[in-house]
């Protein structure tokens, strides 16, 4: 039975050219090398399995070549890269700081540099881990790395370079390694699938560069992993299978049921995921990260940030059509409320259900009404029914498109000015039905009528007056409805002044502080609703505003100042005072 070496071992990078997704550390090194300008120490950083120690061996290898080639890579035929290849080169020590990180193993180190090689240039020493150091190791170590000898370089590796001293940092040329990108990835496990003879589905590759997250090594293990479940043919439902990854199919089933508003479907669904096996928080963060994903795919110039084989981006880029980006911010916000909710929920499958149902309440009508060209959307306009009316004669013009004859209504009450223009239509949908847009637009007459007055772009609307008692009455209710909701602040805030009714029915009320200020503002909508619903209006405003100090009228605290507030309203109690020659008991 042949000895079975893992991948990562197997195909680790010999060369600089063969490091995948550092190009900015190798381009560097190559100079360094060519032009002799070699510092004498490095420090290799960056997050797990991006090439740190290949790197270093890589650098420690070339220098030491006799024959170094016209591109600035070891020959691997002098005796110094047989050694090294076989394991045996006496110019290169490797030192595990996560085992050896007492000061004693630091000073046995310091007493090896003191020697030189006893063939080759240079002696290499590379740290891994060197952030595992004692303070008293580094301390150590101090002196040796700032005046080393002349053939001695030091090439330290970690993954947490905040924990070095900087002291230490301050002695090294620091190269920062970067996270691979997950294309490079998938680009390197074709390249080994292809020198295994595996068959391989790109869509499997890179669903395998995903849960690597950005590291090679790992990317390697996961590939071994997948070829001894599946064989030598890896599809993309083997990969999702054996590492429990929800398949991308669920969120562009439930993305449409949720633009639909298949409720039922929707829970069905979710019912599926979780007798699969699959966590609910995981569906979330993962269904929120659909929707991210589709954001994305509205502008080509964003297109680029999503990390996905080219056949599930298609899928992306046909299913953002659908979708409205005001919609998916909304369904955005709602999965990570959830997210955040989700720990204190005693019953996380009824909350994630409950975000579920309430994506369904966004309006999917309006999404896709949304998405239509803006050349089919027609324009509606309100008239006041009391200055015109829409009659059935329609003559055709140049463009074939109805015009709509205005007449005075025959009402004597109102006239309308022959020589005073109609004014602007105003456009309003308040309190407004397709059904009762539709029964408007009906006429009694022929088909031909009913496809002109269809056709027309005016929808009688109309606002009845509102007055200050109006107001108050209609204020007053809202502040009464506030209170039976617990909402006891609002409710004083909105009873401790009247309202005031201004030109263009704008409604003005006076606050005294900027607390009360933000409170109305965030109840904005709902009393502005529930106000234009009451007084038949759809033109109400409502503005705030916050009294000054001066304005505030002084309140009666004492009986003098009370009896003063009565005498003003009432002359005759000063009289009355007088005559019997009252005093106020204080």
């Amino acid at each position: 039975m042949s000895s079975f070496v893992v991948s990562a071992r197997k195909y680790r990078p010999a060369m600089f050219d063969s490091v995948v997704g550092q190009t900015h550390v190798t381009t560097t090194l190559k100079n360094a090398i060519k032009n002799n300008h070699l510092a004498q120490a490095f420090l290799f950083t960056g997050p797990r399995g991006v090439g740190k120690t290949t790197c270093a061996r890589i650098l420690a290898k070339t220098i030491n070549c006799t024959n170094i080639t016209d591109g600035t890579e070891a020959c691997n035929n002098c005796e110094s890269c047989i050694s090294f290849n076989g394991g045996q080169s006496l110019n290169i020590f490797e030192l595990d700081a996560a085992s050896n990180n007492s000061v004693d193993d630091i000073r046995n180190l310091v007493d090896q540099v003191r020697f030189a090689p006893a063939s080759g240039k240079f002696k290499i020493y590379i740290i891994d881990e060197v952030h595992m150091l004692s303070a008293a190791a580094f301390n150590a170590f101090l002196k040796t790395l700032e005046e080393p000898p002349s053939y001695a370089i030091f090439i330290l590796a970690t993954t947490e370079k905040h924990k070095i001293i900087p002291t230490i940092l301050s002695r090294c040329q620091i190269f920062d390694f970067n996270r691979i990108q997950i294309e490079d990835i998938a680009k390197h496990l074709a390249e080994i699938a292809d020198k295994e003879e595996i068959v391989s589905e790109p869509d499997a590759l890179h669903i395998i560069a995903q849960k690597a997250d950005g590291a090679l090594r790992d990317a390697l293990s996961i590939f071994d992993q997948i070829v001894s479940y599946a064989g030598n043919k890896i599809t993309y439902k083997d990969v999702i299978s054996n590492l429990n990854i929800l398949d991308y199919d669920y969120y562009f089933r439930l993305t449409d049921d949720i633009v639909n508003g298949n409720v039922s479907q929707i829970l069905l669904t979710f019912s599926e995921l979780l007798s699969e096996g699959f966590d609910s928080h995981n569906f979330i963060n993962g269904l929120s990260n659909h929707f991210r994903d589709l954001l994305v795919c509205k502008d080509e110039v964003t297109l680029q940030l999503l990390d996905v084989s080219a056949g599930i981006k298609e899928k992306y880029k046909t299913q953002s059509k659908i979708c409205d980006v005001h919609h998916l911010l909304k369904l955005i916000e709602i999965c990570n409320r959830c997210d955040v909710e989700y720990r204190n929920a005693k019953n996380q499958r009824l909350h994630v259900e409950i975000a579920l149902l309430k994506m369904c309440t966004v309006n999917a009508l309006a999404v896709q009404q949304s998405t239509q060209p803006l050349a089919s959307v027609k324009p509606i306009q309100t008239i006041n029914s009391q200055q015109v009316n829409v009659t059935s004669q329609a003559k055709p013009t140049a463009a074939n498109e109805p015009q709509h004859e205005i007449k005075k209504p025959s009402s004597p009450a109102q006239p309308v000015p022959q020589n005073t223009p109609p004014s602007a239509p105003k456009t309003s949908l308040t309190g407004i039905s397709l059904s009762s847009l539709a029964n408007k637009a009906k006429p009694a007459d022929s088909d031909t009528e009913k496809k002109k007055i269809t056709d027309a772009s005016y929808v009688i609307v109309e606002d009845e007056p509102i007055t200050e008692s109006n107001v108050y009455t209609s204020w007053n209710a809202f502040a009464k409805i506030m209170d039976e909701k617990g909402r006891k602040n609002i409710s004083v805030t909105l009873l401790s002044r009247k309202p005031e009714l201004r030109d263009n029915n704008l409604i003005e009320f006076a606050v005294t502080n900027k607390v009360q200020e933000e409170e109305l503002k965030l109840l904005k909508v709902d009393l502005l609703e529930f106000l234009k619903t009451q007084l038949h209006n759809s033109n109400i405003q409502l503005q705030t505003r916050i009294i000054e100090f001066s304005e505030e009228p002084a309140k009666a605290y004492t009986a003098k100042d009370k009896f003063k507030k009565m005498a003003e309203k009432n002359p005759a109690l000063e009289n009355l005072k007088k005559r019997f020659d009252l005093d106020l008991d204080y």
